[in-house]
């Protein structure tokens, strides 16, 4: 459980650092962006009534005493509206006027190292050369006469004022932020409950598929790549558990399939030591056991045959061959046995030759195993049919027999390795349960189908396709 608390960890530690450092971005770049577009703005407004002022009250660097008098409640309205002292010097830095002094104090500060390049702008921030206890923003604009600076209009306002504004932007920011990161935890719940979640459920049923319980129940369902992957885990989880059942199965019927005969083989040849059995019929139980030998080496081959099978992936010698013909010489070794039987196989074949493309040697084989089955469980006195048919470019070859049928519940399940239906298990004596896997892992292998129809009691038919010889079509 250690790999998913450690992905939500993860995720959480993921949205607290974005929000932490969106934070620290708001405080610093943002604040300090602000501030000094806030600044700028202020200064702009306030260079605007300087050059206002500057452009009305001229004459009053000449010291006109009566001028500057008639002047003075203007300029104090204007201090008064926009909140700000309003100073005037001339060239020399000599305080004229100033809007926050009254007239019987007239003003007598000089500021002789005032040099408007100093900010290299028309505004600069500080205590305006020690006037002020505080940070002022100090925005000036040149009272000129004759194109030549006579003087200048000072406007000095607080920057608390500047910096109480940046302040109130920040707070509305702020609170959006924390808004929005309100907001964002709905993408947290939504991880939580479409991811996190069913990737918890779907650890869970790996752990449980890994400890052996493949009954355990995957709850997880949707149509998004969690509920897939969950679909796959179960799925596998379906198949490893079929594969065990089938493993079971797979060595039960080979302990049952060698059992018997080597129980066969070992009684009797103890009967004959201990002289149970007497010399004279030695030769009948050698036959039995003779018989019962080949059993075993037909099972182990067919073993062998399958892994043969499933490991090299089954390579294939592909060649154009006679259906037609493959069948006839197939039947025809079944001829002994059909005779003592009283079975007849009846062939109604395609033309005189229908060539196909395949493997002749492993094609034989499966129908080799076709008519071994059919012959197994056909009664006496019947027909097995051998039918070939062309249609879209592929041939059909069917093997039918007129037997005991396979039951409805093993349809799906005769071609799995060992399987033996009850009703074959009276008949099928001397069968290992591997033929229709064989024929199964070799159509296959040509990529081809073969499929089964039966009914209980009244017979089977077996159909695979082949693919028609392209020189054929020539």
């Amino acid at each position: 459980m250690k790999l998913k608390r450690t992905l939500y960890f993860k995720f959480l530690l993921a949205y607290a650092a974005f929000a932490l450092l969106c934070l620290i971005l708001i405080s610093t770049l943002t604040s300090s962006w602000t501030l000094s577009l806030l600044t700028k703005d202020r200064a702009d407004s306030l260079y605007r009534e300087a050059s206002l002022i500057s452009r009305s009250y001229a004459t009053l660097v000449y010291e006109d005493r009566a001028e500057l008098s008639a002047a003075r409640s203007q300029l104090k309205a204007i201090d008064t509206y926009i909140s700000a002292e309003v100073w005037l010097l001339n060239s020399s830095g000599k305080v004229l006027f100033n809007s926050r002094q009254s007239e019987d104090t007239p003003p007598a500060d000089v500021y002789s190292d005032f040099d408007p390049t100093d900010s290299g702008s028309y505004y600069m921030t500080g205590d305006f050369y020690g006037a002020f206890n505080e940070e002022m923003l100090s925005v000036f604009s040149p009272i000129t006469s004759h194109f030549r600076s006579i003087g200048y209009v000072i406007i000095h306002m607080p920057m608390s004022v500047v910096i109480e504004a940046r302040n109130n932007i920040l707070l509305v920011i702020y609170n959006t932020f924390g808004i929005f990161m309100l907001f964002s935890l709905l993408i947290l719940l939504v991880f939580t409950l479409i991811v996190y979640l069913p990737l918890n459920r779907i650890i869970r049923a790996a752990e449980e598929y890994a400890a052996g319980n493949m009954d355990y129940r995957l709850k997880v369902h949707g149509q998004d790549e969690m509920g897939y992957l969950a679909g796959t885990l179960s799925y596998m989880a379906s198949e490893i558990s079929r594969s065990e059942d089938n493993q079971k199965k797979f060595i039960t019927n080979v302990s049952h399939d060698f059992r018997s005969p080597l129980t066969s083989i070992r009684g009797y040849l103890e009967a004959m030591i201990d002289g149970t059995i007497p010399p004279e019929n030695h030769e009948k139980y050698l036959v039995i056991v003779k018989n019962e030998t080949e059993r075993l080496t037909s099972l182990t081959n067919g073993i062998l045959e399958l892994n043969s099978l499933n490991s090299r992936g089954l390579i294939l010698d592909y060649s154009d061959f006679d259906i037609n013909s493959c069948i006839k010489q197939t039947a025809e070794t079944f001829g002994g046995i059909c005779t003592k039987k009283k079975i007849s196989i009846e062939l109604i074949l395609m033309g005189d030759t229908l060539f196909v493309h395949a493997d002749m040697g492993k094609i034989q084989q499966v129908l080799y195993n076709l008519l071994d089955n059919a012959i197994k469980f056909s009664h006496s006195s019947s027909i097995i049919k051998v039918e070939t048919t062309e249609k879209n470019e592929r041939v059909f070859v069917s093997v039918r027999d007129f037997g005991i049928g396979i039951p409805g519940d093993s349809i799906n399940l005769i071609f799995d390795r060992f399987y033996k239906t009850d009703l074959s298990r009276g008949k099928d004596k001397r069968g290992t349960g591997l033929g229709l896997s064989i024929v199964k892992e070799i159509i296959n292998a040509h990529k081809q189908n073969i499929n089964v129809i039966s009914t209980e009691g009244v017979g089977s038919e077996f159909i695979f396709t082949l693919s028609k010889s392209a020189a054929e079509e020539e």
